[in-house]
């Protein structure tokens, strides 16, 4: 998983957050007891109309539609909320969609998340900057199989866009990559990725994520 390669691009700034400072925003100009009371009913039923909050579980949870079905994975923002948060964003921005699973090594690992297919490409060419590490201790997360992490370069810190799903416990790896999430339905589907050949596991003509999405987002069943 060390195969993420490729200076990073200039870390953008944040976007900021528009508001209205209080010292601008009027003042209503309409006591209480000139409110007519069509008016006054809107007013108290306006938090009832707000946007539910999303479904914690749904939100936390990334739906990967490969070839040969859906695999469910449980986000993890406990242990990583940073890498968890990117996860989520990309897949809001469609970056996953039609990515190859590019290094994939039987008994090992499928990675992907690199829309070049090279292994050194990712996020960083649309603006997103590398993630600092969020290594968990083996005695709180170990990868196992199901597991999912993110694949970084030598550099602790440089994550960015891709990630791999683990086809078997591989202790070495304990606290010494991201851990964002676990496989919870559809494992059988990831063991269908197409392999690599050789030491580093490159794949010829590689299988491809057809689509990666947040499960809060699905519509809404008929």
């Amino acid at each position: 998983m060390s195969d993420e390669t490729g200076s990073p691009e200039k870390i953008p700034g944040e976007p900021p957050i528009g508001e209205t400072p209080a010292s601008e925003t009027p003042a209503s100009e309409t006591s209480a007891s000139e409110t007519p009371a069509s008016e006054a009913a809107v007013s108290e039923e306006a938090p009832a109309a707000a946007a539910a909050e999303p479904d914690p579980k749904l939100e936390n949870t990334l739906i990967l539609e490969l070839k040969d079905g859906a695999v469910t994975i449980e986000l993890l923002p406990e242990l990583a909320p940073q890498h968890v948060e990117r996860i989520k964003t990309l897949a809001r921005a469609g970056f996953y969609d039609n990515t190859p699973f590019h290094r994939v090594i039987e008994g090992f690992m499928a990675q992907g998340g690199d829309p070049t297919g090279t292994g050194t490409g990712g996020a960083r060419e649309q603006g997103y900057a590398d993630l600092p590490a969020e290594f968990s201790p083996p005695n709180r997360a170990r990868f196992v199989r199901g597991t999912c992490g993110m694949a970084r370069t030598m550099n602790p810190h440089s994550a960015n866009s891709q990630f791999f799903i683990m086809f078997a416990s591989a202790p070495s790896l304990d606290g010494q990559y991201t851990i964002w999430g676990r496989v919870v339905a559809g494992m059988e589907i990831v063991d269908k990725i197409k392999r690599g050949t050789g030491n580093n596991g490159i794949v010829q003509g590689p299988d491809r994520l057809v689509k990666a999405r947040v499960a809060a987002d699905a519509p809404a069943a008929a």
